[in-house]
């Protein structure tokens, strides 16, 4: 297992958390802008909202993964680094493409 020095864990943790507040803002404005988009459709009596809600709430998705499950320093990623490390020989050597 790899050992970090105390500035990479620093910069590791400032990433990761700035990570993390950048998905909560983008989740905020998510949930702002499509209530006022929302609001709006149903004033003008047709459901066309429902389309701009999936649309980013699917980049919204796919950045909470990025940020929670597939994030550097993540166990999910760590185990998943561990497991390739495994697989390949001792004796590979560079890239194996």
């Amino acid at each position: 297992m790899q050992q970090h020095t105390d500035l990479q864990l620093d910069q590791l943790a400032r990433r990761r958390a700035k990570a993390k507040l950048g998905f909560f803002f983008h989740a905020s404005l998510y949930v702002a802008v499509n209530f006022g988009l929302i609001a709006l459709s149903l004033y003008n009596g047709r459901a066309w909202a429902i389309f701009p809600l999936l649309g980013w709430g699917i980049g919204l998705l796919f950045h909470g993964l990025s940020v929670w499950v597939f994030a550097p320093g993540n166990d999910l990623m760590e185990r998943m680094v561990r497991r390739e490390r495994a697989k390949l020989p001792a004796s590979t050597r560079g890239e194996p493409w």
